[in-house]
């Protein structure tokens, strides 16, 4: 098996919200029958945050089996450092058929790679239980200093 991960495009708004849509139906049971509304409107989302939320596609014999996003936003600078950014992993999802295949490490991969390309302070993640050990495997630790703040 031959997977191809790149730097995913306006162009791939399509694909990647196809995706978006599967991963949500599959995992939540969504239901709804708005679909192609949803991908004209996550294509019009993807395209107006190119510059914050970078996507990533993985491709198997031609066909798209993957993405992740990554999320870089600009943080408060100091007087020592006045350009500082930090990054977030945001929706990774592989195709149920090709999970455990590797795709999945090749695609955050590619996400770590730009990550360390742009020079970020840190990347985070916020995972599912059964991802947890993939994230750990490539670096992610738990950190005791990240709190989390939901409302009520």
């Amino acid at each position: 098996m031959q997977v191809t991960v790149r730097a995913a495009t306006v162009a791939d708004a399509e694909a990647l919200g196809g995706l978006r849509w599967r991963r949500v139906t599959e995992e939540s049971g969504y239901t709804g029958t708005d679909r192609d509304a949803f991908l004209r409107s996550f294509a019009a989302w993807a395209a107006d945050h190119l510059s914050s939320h970078l996507p990533f596609l993985a491709e198997v014999d031609g066909a798209v089996v993957g993405m992740a996003w990554l999320m870089v936003a600009d943080r408060v600078p100091t007087p020592a450092d006045r350009a500082r950014r930090s990054g977030d992993v945001q929706s990774v999802y592989v195709v149920p058929e090709l999970r455990d295949s590797g795709v999945g490490g090749e695609l955050l991969e590619a996400v770590l790679a730009e990550a360390g390309k742009l020079d970020l302070e840190h990347v985070t993640v916020h995972s599912s239980e059964r991802a947890v050990r993939f994230y750990q495997r490539v670096g992610f630790q738990h950190d005791e200093q990240w709190l989390r703040w939901q409302p009520a």
